[in-house]
């Protein structure tokens, strides 16, 4: 019998980060199913769960594609701080290396 590490349902977009840890590395951070979601990965960020975020790719196996959506989770970051989010340090770093536009601090 063979397992798939392909998630079950059909028509499901995955979203893995690529974490630096310093001086542990640098990580596919591992996610469970129901984590590895846009909505998910993104508040993620913000509570600063991931150290320094280097990369974020998404990938749907049932549709067949893959790519790299690091810009484009940057850019909703930036919208969300732009609307009065606050970001934590390894947040506004990611969107001001990422986007080159700075992240305001809200206290």
């Amino acid at each position: 019998m063979s397992v798939s590490i392909v998630p079950a349902e059909n028509n499901h977009t995955v979203y893995q980060v690529f974490d630096d840890l310093g001086r542990y590395g640098r990580v596919w951070t591992e996610l469970g199913d129901e984590e590895a979601n846009e909505p998910t990965i993104i508040r993620w960020i913000i509570e600063g769960q991931f150290k320094r975020p280097l990369r974020v790719i998404a990938f749907n196996t049932e549709e067949g594609w893959s790519r790299d959506v690091t810009r484009e989770i940057a850019e909703k970051l930036l919208d969300l701080n732009n609307a009065g989010i606050a970001l934590g340090a390894a947040a506004r770093e990611f969107v001001e290396r990422v986007t080159g536009e700075s992240a305001k601090v809200i206290v």
